[in-house]
């Protein structure tokens, strides 16, 4: 429920700005330009001290699964030499350029702590003082805070927890038992790379099976047929994905693996878990390298005990249990999330009863993030522009 009380006259003192952006992600990139193109005057607020710090804090042989061509945020091109898949630092690269390309205003070291709605504008509350804005848009990522479950018995447990954003340098596990708790996207992530090292074991625990495509089909980039896959209805699309799976791949559960609950595309709409990508991973489950076991039940000083009983011992558990937007403590009371701290509404949807509050970036699209940045700014933009709210009074 929306707070509407009376707050101390320092807050009505100050200018009521068109609009706010929390976050100088990809998709608050997009926007703000989107914003400041359709003629609104904008501001960007950023806690960290530079651009695409999560891209700077993951592992040095992160590429995207997604091709450069539906990769570039809006209306800049990667170099014309940029490979397929773009490496992690050719991304963050682009990411500087797009913001002085653009001269987006972002404001750096800029914490928001919470926005509170007033009525017929809105007051953000930041570790720099107090803004209010007509419009704010959060932009601040699905991908916050990696979550890693809290199993019983991790404290026992002499090996190491990790999360799949901490992965680091592949080198650094050979000669290790390693376990991957996940076969989502990010699990499989971590797996293409493993699967090129010499560990001593190498597990993957999975409840479920995914939605899993290769990057390529022969010399096609499989991601290049997303636009396509993203107009066909939910139904054709998870068929569509299922048939290239088993055409590519066969039959993943001989080796093992559990079947999907759901179609890759529906999975993506209504868990909003994304589809994985293949490059290496499968052929080392097909040849044995890596063991799929189910989920774990308990640790132990002993090791991992999984649903079945068993006992194995890892020395590192990789934990691709995914992120959570960490929404709560800033949004939290106004009644906007679900109960994983997703919004309930993103991109150019929003609450009538909270007019100039949008989210945007907050949901996995088969498009792939940069590419729905740009879909989701302009539906935001034109909804923004073309309200009454921004020519309303000044405070």
């Amino acid at each position: 429920m929306a707070d509407t009380t009376i707050q101390p006259m320092a807050d009505q003192a100050v200018a009521v700005e068109p609009a706010i952006v929390i976050g100088a992600g990809a998709a608050g990139l997009a926007v703000a330009r989107a914003l400041m193109k359709a003629g609104v005057p904008v501001a960007i607020l950023e806690k960290e001290s530079r651009l695409a710090e999560p891209w700077h804090r993951r592992h040095q042989q992160l590429h995207l699964n997604t091709h450069r061509d539906l990769s570039a945020l809006p209306g800049l091109a990667y170099p014309r030499d940029t490979p397929a898949f773009p490496h992690r630092n050719v991304v963050i690269r682009h990411m500087n350029d797009f913001r002085e390309t653009n001269r987006l205003p972002v404001e750096f070291g800029v914490a928001v702590e919470t926005i509170v709605f007033r009525g017929d504008h809105w007051a953000v509350r930041t570790s720099a003082g107090s803004r209010l804005a007509r419009h704010v848009i959060v932009a601040t990522g699905r991908d916050k805070e990696p979550f890693v479950p809290r199993w019983k018995g991790m404290q026992a447990f002499p090996g190491q927890i990790i999360h799949s954003a901490d992965f680091g340098e592949a080198a650094a596990y050979a000669g290790r038992k390693v376990l991957v708790v996940g076969a989502g996207n990010s699990g499989f992530d971590a797996l293409n790379h493993l699967a090129a090292v010499d560990t001593a074991a190498l597990w993957l625990s999975a409840r479920s099976g995914p939605a899993i495509l290769p990057k390529r089909i022969g010399k096609i980039a499989v991601h290049r047929l997303s636009p396509l896959m993203a107009r066909l209805p939910l139904r054709v699309a998870d068929a569509a994905i299922a048939m290239t799976q088993r055409l590519v791949f066969g039959d993943l559960t001989r080796f093992g693996m559990p079947p999907a609950p759901a179609g890759g595309a529906s999975r993506l709409t209504s868990d909003y878990t994304a589809i994985a990508a293949d490059d290496g991973a499968v052929a080392a489950i097909k040849s044995g390298r890596i063991g799929i076991v189910p989920a774990i039940r308990e640790f132990t000083r002993d090791g991992a005990v999984l649903a079945d009983g068993r006992l194995i011992g890892p020395d590192i558990v990789i934990a691709a249990t995914g992120y959570r937007t960490g929404l709560e403590h800033m949004v939290g009371n106004l009644g906007v999330l679900d109960e994983k701290g997703v919004p309930l509404f993103n991109g150019g949807e929003g609450d009538p009863k909270l007019p100039g509050l949008w989210f945007t970036g907050m949901r996995p699209s088969i498009r792939g993030c940069f590419a729905n940045a740009g879909i989701l700014a302009s539906a935001i933009a034109r909804r923004i522009a073309g309200s009454s709210s921004l020519s309303g009074p000044s405070g």
